[in-house]
């Protein structure tokens, strides 16, 4: 009775008779996964009025003229009804979501199809996996109720999609982590504001302390249930002996550590297991010439059928200056022609200048590369200041950087759509904007040497007719959904991330990565005591430490080193 007289609870945990308890940083591990899960399903079920998973119940519309005083939600006493809440959508507005739903298209292995999930006819959503509500929080519930909800009711649930969205991100700083710790309490008190307070249960509180755990323990991938689901998947797929279920699972289990481990003495890992590519992954052979141009490195592999075409005058022209232009061989050349225009006309500004070089450049760059006066001796300039050839070769997709790209007219029929495409501004650098657009034609130039040299274009609807494969990230795109929504000829835009990339911060500390296995020839620690102190030797794994060691020669400092940031990365999910 003291416990709850103090504190508010009338039951102490067992956990508190640890010693170590009290000071224990880390309490708890809460799963990110079915949190994040839980508070959408609240929310959607609320807003579409699903019977017997709404809060909005005929208790909660009592409790809120006692708790938070909102007598306009009250029963009317005449007609025994309840008034219409702003946060329920009608049923006009629930047949625009779903519609919108069942239209939805997304890269391959980006989410399930959600279309699935839709029933039209009881205006409601089921069979809904943990990844497809994960989705769908992160990324599709700000643009699902932008036209059907009010600001004020809209801004607060975009706010929790958004403090989701950044506390699984694959990167995190302890900066942006103390502001989402300071920002998770203000949005769940304006959610308060909106729904009942049946709405908030434990799963609402919960978030609070998501911020803090990530500070202590890093990013959530590491901690939530994705991993050990997956894996006690693939673990149900081994059993064999039904009537022995644990029998099964420990003797296959047994069987993979025991191949694991006897695969670390084969140079080339286990033999009997053929190599297998990620997906969208690309294993490229060594390229023998190491003089070649990274432009005439491939990046990729291509997808589909093979086409032939001529290129066009404009094509053609676009598609020179572009490989001119992202060639970081032939960058010291662009500068020495800049400088003579501006000596020649000290009067042009910058645009100016890049209009000359667009128009100029290709013609001069190739009177000077063979003129002999100039001495250029590389077999790689004179091809690319030739040009390319006319006839190109093209491609239905293609798979670079972690992403499969597929064009318009190949990918209309597909139930995926991996056409959009986005690249840096026509600098290539941190201060340009992004462009977006989609993906028309994939080009394979070909440059005349021996051998002959290639490079991979893509032709996009945007700024730009043909950007380089080693700019481009994927991205889909979403339309708002309603009929008369002012937004209807909009699309939202959202980026994706490859699963194969891992963010790495540009931090001094991490120039090196070291490899997460045992070194063999690691030094060796030794204690030892000198006079009355304990002290730390280091010796060489090739010395005898059975023997006697110069103290004065090996003695280290081991304090403890802290940065000012932590960062924490990790792969996506």
């Amino acid at each position: 009775m003291s416990i709850s007289k103090t504190c508010g609870w009338n039951k102490r945990s067992i956990f508190w008779d640890f010693p170590y308890w009290r000071e224990h940083l880390l309490r708890h591990n809460l799963d990110v996964m079915h949190i994040e899960k839980n508070v959408f399903d609240n929310i959607f079920n609320t807003m579409f009025n699903i019977p017997g998973k709404t809060k909005d119940t005929y208790k909660s519309r009592d409790e809120l003229n006692k708790y938070c005083r909102r007598p306009q939600f009250a029963q009317n006493l005449v007609t025994s009804k309840y008034p219409d809440v702003p946060f329920v959508l009608n049923k006009s507005k629930k047949k625009d979501v779903l519609e919108w739903v069942k239209k939805l298209r997304f890269p391959d292995s980006y989410a399930s199809n959600l279309g699935r999930c839709v029933d039209a006819n009881k205006l409601k959503m089921f069979g809904m996996k943990s990844h497809d509500c994960h989705v769908f929080m992160q990324r599709l519930l700000p643009i699902a109720l932008r036209e059907f909800l009010p600001n004020r009711i809209w801004e607060p649930i975009t706010e929790i999609s958004l403090f989701f969205k950044q506390l699984t991100s694959s990167s995190l700083t302890d900066e942006e982590l103390r502001n989402l710790d300071e920002q998770i309490p203000v949005i769940l008190c304006n959610l308060e504001k909106i729904f009942p307070p049946s709405f908030f249960d434990s799963m609402e509180h919960l978030p609070v302390h998501l911020a803090y755990e990530a500070r202590i323990a890093g990013p959530v991938h590491y901690r939530w249930m994705y991993p050990p689901e997956r894996y006690l998947r693939k673990i149900k797929h081994k059993i064999m002996n039904k009537a022995q279920v644990e029998g099964s699972i420990s003797i296959w289990y047994i069987m993979d550590e025991a191949a694991k481990f006897a695969s670390f003495y084969f140079k080339e890992g286990d033999p009997t297991l053929p190599l297998k590519e990620k997906r969208n992954e690309v294993y490229l052979d060594d390229i023998v010439d190491d003089d070649m141009f990274e432009i005439f490195k491939p990046p990729g592999k291509a997808i589909g059928a093979e086409g032939k075409r001529y290129l066009a005058d404009n094509e053609y022209t676009a598609a020179h200056l572009y490989v001119l232009m992202n060639c970081p061989e032939v960058q010291p050349f662009i500068d020495v022609f800049v400088t003579e225009k501006r000596k020649q006309f000290p009067n042009l500004n910058d645009e100016a200048v890049n209009a000359v070089t667009e128009q100029e450049f290709p013609s001069w760059f190739e009177k000077y590369v063979h003129n002999r006066a100039n001495k250029t001796s590389n077999h790689y300039l004179r091809t690319i200041a030739r040009g390319p050839l006319r006839e190109v070769r093209t491609y239905n997709g293609y798979c670079v950087n972690g992403f499969k790209f597929h064009t318009e007219s190949y990918g209309s029929y597909r139930a995926t759509d991996n056409t959009g495409i986005c690249i840096k501004g026509s600098v290539y650098n941190e201060t340009e904007y992004d462009y977006y657009g989609t993906l028309v034609e994939v080009i394979e130039l070909e440059f005349e040497a021996l051998p002959v040299q290639r490079t991979v274009l893509f032709k996009c609807e945007w700024f730009d007719p043909t950007p380089h494969v080693v700019q481009a990230s994927q991205v889909y795109y979403c339309e708002y959904p309603g009929q008369t929504s002012p937004r209807k000829d909009w699309k939202a835009m959202c980026k994706i991330k490859a699963r194969a990339q891992i963010d790495i911060p540009a931090s001094p500390s991490t120039d090196v990565i070291e490899p997460a296995f045992q070194n063999d020839d690691n030094d060796v620690i030794i204690e030892a005591v000198v006079g009355d102190e304990d002290v730390l030797l280091v010796a060489s794994s090739e010395m005898d430490t059975s023997g006697d060691v110069d103290v004065d020669e090996h003695l280290i400092d081991h304090e403890e080193e802290t940065s000012d940031e932590e960062e924490f990365e990790n792969d996506n999910e």
